[in-house]
């Protein structure tokens, strides 16, 4: 066989080259649009400058919060990540719904684990692209740098982008089951997290039976990390290990429900059908 007939032989498994193609029509797509891209960064730099004056505020009049004057911009900045990283997930697939390119790309050689991977790339892409002009107005304004605490806080804004990678793979999953009429999921899903993910308060403030839900998330161990490495400047290696425990689990929920609901897309013809 000659070399060029070589290159050109199907490579059994993954192949790199499918999803960076995945990532770079996903990348003009942004590349090509500043409301997209706009969109993207308002919402975190907007949240992060009344957080931010809020902190200002209770620092004259907590001393909890004048104890650690990061900790709510850290909890703003950190929940931002999370919901970032799964509607960045969810948007990827959308994007191909309202199209009507699902069925396009999966009668070419794309497999849907390589879909999947390539929209975990363009998560992570399109939510540093969304958080990086908050982060730095946060350091501008407020003086305050979440790398600042140390490469133990990088390890937790892993686990939040791995646990929106999970819910994002959930959501796809119903909407390639029920349709469109379930997109909105892609936005508000993430919202019914926040109560027991221990965002601004600790665990204990929860009553006792949703403490046990809350110890259930990968956020909650994520937060709670935060706030020891802000108030008592001290990394909770258990904690980090909780957070990546549960993760595991819920990424193997959101990859069985993708998997199962896409098989049953395709083999009843939906795949063809879903778009506006």
């Amino acid at each position: 066989m000659s070399e060029l007939a070589r290159d050109r032989a199907p490579v059994p498994g993954f192949s790199t080259r499918r999803i960076m193609a995945m990532v770079r029509r996903h990348y003009y797509l942004l590349r090509g649009s500043l409301p997209r891209i706009l969109e993207m960064a308002y919402w975190p730099t907007v949240q992060m400058v009344i957080w931010g004056f809020v902190t200002q505020f209770f620092m004259g009049h907590s001393s909890w919060v004048a104890n650690a004057a990061g900790i709510l911009i850290g909890a703003v900045l950190l929940w931002d990540l999370l919901f970032r990283s799964q509607i960045g997930f969810s948007m990827c697939f959308l994007e191909e719904m309202w199209s009507r390119n699902l069925g396009h790309l999966f009668v070419s050689p794309l497999k849907p684990s390589e879909f999947v991977i390539a929209m975990m790339v363009m998560s992570l892409l399109r939510g540093i692209i969304g958080l990086l002009p908050s982060w730095v107005l946060a350091y501008v304004f407020f003086e305050f740098s979440v790398f600042s605490y140390g490469p133990g806080i990088v390890a937790f804004f892993s686990c939040l982008f791995v646990m929106g990678w999970g819910l994002g793979m959930a959501v796809i999953a119903l909407v390639l089951r029920f349709g469109l009429g379930a997109e909105s999921l892609a936005w508000v899903a993430i919202f019914a997290f926040a109560p027991i993910s221990a965002v601004y308060y600790p665990v204990s403030t929860l009553p006792e039976w949703l403490q046990i839900v809350a110890w259930c998330t990968p956020s909650a161990y994520v937060f709670e990390g935060m706030r020891a490495v802000f108030i008592d400047g001290v990394f909770r290696t258990d904690l980090l290990m909780g957070a990546i425990g549960v993760n595991l689990v819920y990424l193997a929920i959101g990859a069985g429900l993708f998997a199962w609901s896409f098989a049953s897309a395709r083999q009843h013809g939906r795949l063809l059908q879903m778009g506006e």
